[in-house]
């Protein structure tokens, strides 16, 4: 979840480094830091918080040279402190090291270590890791040309864990090395210079031509040469991909936060996932990446969604929407469970894993899981070139374009639209009619304007934020495909402004929550589905009756009495498939709204990264 940057060429390193890491620090924001390596020395500085914080301490040539790596942290062995900062240096001071990941066995490594004369300045197990390279470099032949990246191959066979990692030696001032396991780290090649990165975002300035790597390969930059090969030695020819977005897309622009601006930019994300998806005749769906036959796709007698977070929520609306249009029985598990839990499946079953960044730890190994098992396995996901895009048998990509806010807006109604698009999809080849799909279609294409309109509500929801900003503890209730709005809207709100709430079926309110209920607990009411309206009210009534202010996101059609709701917030009526979409708007619109009245990092929440790439 940390963010790493390294460099290697003819320009100043330091400031092209701290450019790139301020472009990552979404990945984590805890402290920072940078490393320098000059013909005669290696410079060093840390800081704990962000990273304009260290940029105040880089100052003139006080870290002038051509070569660097930096690092911005997410803690996870070890408190947010300047001496668990990275980028760390061995006890002998040859090596310099960032790390992204979890190295699981670093104690008894340590313990081998202090018995061989080592000290350790900080808790973390990166420090660890960088000094059993020192200690494999110290053994290696100092008259051997690969002696450098030699000593980080060696050492990799001992490590047990996750990782990604940029390191320099101070004994090879023209060479930056590079390894991943489980954490994402991409080579950028420019004119005359390479930089390492943990994620595009940080190097599209520099360059749109990348390397990605794979797990257990390390990559030797030097002397204007890229030699990549496997930690066994097997020499590999780096495959160049080309970066396909605009630098202008991860730009703020005129909006006061990244979140404001990607919840207005969903119009356009919902566009660029249909573009050139529908059928000529306009009756279904197209995919050109699942790389399987509709005659296989109609022997499916069982669908498993797996994701993490905001994207499980999304698999929670895929159940409904796969189930009620296509009619094939779907369950949704928790990726982080999955892995660890040996669930029974039929041969017959495709499972689909959904992961924005395509580099969360749990999905992958979800996705692995899965395929060492023999189940077709297919992904949706927003990044080209990701482990998770390059490691599914297919898969469907977002196109939704960079999302930087941590709190995920556009990428999960990009998911939500997908996931609905391929309802229609799979509906077809089983007993949806030409008529149902030209409808569903119609539907599908609205969804943008739709959108449009229901961002407009804005002012209207930051006036209603004014009323509730102050409040503790907040439930969202919802039925059927509305649940999984009402767990996202209360995920979102908890997210970004700290305040605890909870999302549950309407209907199971009365099986507990309802304890939870008082004047000081609003209540936020997802009541847009017109057959069990009748039944919602009186869930709502149940509310009323206990003193809570009720916060209802109703269709413009329908909306419920105005005694039992305190405020009303009402969406434009549209088909069922697009209903999620719309729903989530106000409850994003919401969350955002109120977080920044009481102050909030709105873009950066406390403890929080947008990519876990650890356990």
């Amino acid at each position: 979840m940390c963010g790493i940057v390294g460099y290697i060429g003819k320009q100043e390193a330091s400031p092209l480094l701290l450019e790139g890491l301020k472009r990552l620090e979404y990945r984590g924001y805890d402290s920072a830091g940078v490393a320098v390596l000059t013909e005669k020395e290696l410079k060093l500085k840390k800081h704990k918080g962000r990273v304009t914080e260290l940029a105040k301490h880089v100052s003139g040539n006080s870290l002038s040279g051509n070569l660097g790596i930096c690092h911005t942290r997410w803690a996870t062995h070890g408190a947010v402190t300047e001496e668990n900062a990275h980028p760390h240096v061995s006890f002998d001071g040859k090596i310099a090291m960032v790390h992204n990941g979890v190295i699981e066995n670093y104690l008894s490594i340590k313990k081998f270590l202090e018995g061989e004369g080592y000290s350790f300045y900080s808790e973390t197990d990166s420090e660890v890791f960088c000094n059993l390279i020192a200690y494999h470099y110290a053994k290696e032949d100092s008259e051997s040309e690969t002696r450098f990246p030699d000593s980080v191959r060696r050492t990799l066979k001992h490590i047990e864990g996750t990782y990604g990692i940029a390191v320099i030696c101070a004994d090879h001032p023209t060479e930056l090395v590079g390894a991943r396991k489980g954490s994402p780290l991409i080579v950028g090649i420019g004119p005359d210079e390479y930089l390492l990165a943990s994620d595009v975002s940080a190097i599209i300035r520099r360059t749109s031509n990348v390397v990605y790597l794979n797990d257990g390969e390390i990559v030797s930059l030097k002397n204007g040469e890229l030699n990549l090969l496997t930690n066994d030695e097997e020499i590999l020819t780096p495959e160049i991909k080309t970066i396909d977005w605009d630098i202008a897309e991860s730009e703020l622009g005129d909006y006061e936060h990244y979140m404001l601006k990607e919840i207005f930019e969903q119009s356009g994300a919902l566009e660029n996932a249909m573009r050139g998806r529908f059928s000529d005749d306009m009756s279904t769906a197209k995919f050109g990446g699942l790389n399987t036959t509709a005659q296989e796709l109609r022997q499916i007698d069982r669908i498993l969604l797996c994701a993490c977070g905001t994207a499980w929520h999304a698999c929670l609306v895929g159940e409904y929407l796969i189930e009620r249009f296509a009619r094939i029985p779907v369950e949704v598990e928790y990726a982080s469970e999955f892995r660890y839990r040996n669930a029974p499946l039929d041969k017959n079953t495709l499972v689909l894993v959904i992961s924005q960044s395509g580099e969360t730890i749990d999905t992958l190994a979800a996705l692995r899981e899965s395929k060492r098992k023999g189940y077709k396995t297919l992904a949706i996901n927003n990044s080209v070139g990701s482990t998770i895009a390059r490691e599914s048998d297919g898969g469907i990509y977002q196109h939704a374009g960079p999302e930087i806010g941590v709190a995920s807006t556009k990428a999960f109604t990009s998911q939500l639209h997908i996931l609905s698009m391929l309802a229609l999809y799979l509906g077809r080849l089983r007993d949806m009619s030409f008529q149902d799909g030209l409808e569903y279609v119609a539907a599908l294409k609205q969804a943008p304007e739709l959108v449009t309109e229901t961002v407009k509500l804005s002012d209207q929801i930051l006036e209603i934020s004014k009323k509730y900003k102050d409040m503790t503890d907040c439930l969202f209730l919802g039925r059927q495909d509305m649940f999984p709005i009402a767990l996202e809207g209360a995920l979102k709100l908890k997210e970004i402004s700290y305040i605890h709430a909870e999302g549950y079926p309407a209907a199971e309110m009365k099986h507990g929550p309802i304890a939870l209920i008082s004047a000081e607990c609003p209540v936020i009411v997802l009541a847009t589905q017109p057959d069990i309206h009748e039944k919602l009210v009186s869930n709502i009534q149940e509310v009323k009756a206990r003193g809570a202010p009720v916060i209802a996101i109703a269709n413009r059609s329908n909306p419920l009495p105005k005694e039992i709701a305190d405020d009303q917030i009402l969406i434009p009526d549209c088909h069922r498939a697009v209903l999620p979409i719309l729903a989530s708007i106000p409850t994003q619109l919401l969350s955002y709204h109120i977080a920044n009245l009481r102050g909030c990092d709105v873009d950066k929440p406390r403890n929080l990264a947008k990519s876990v790439t650890v356990e």
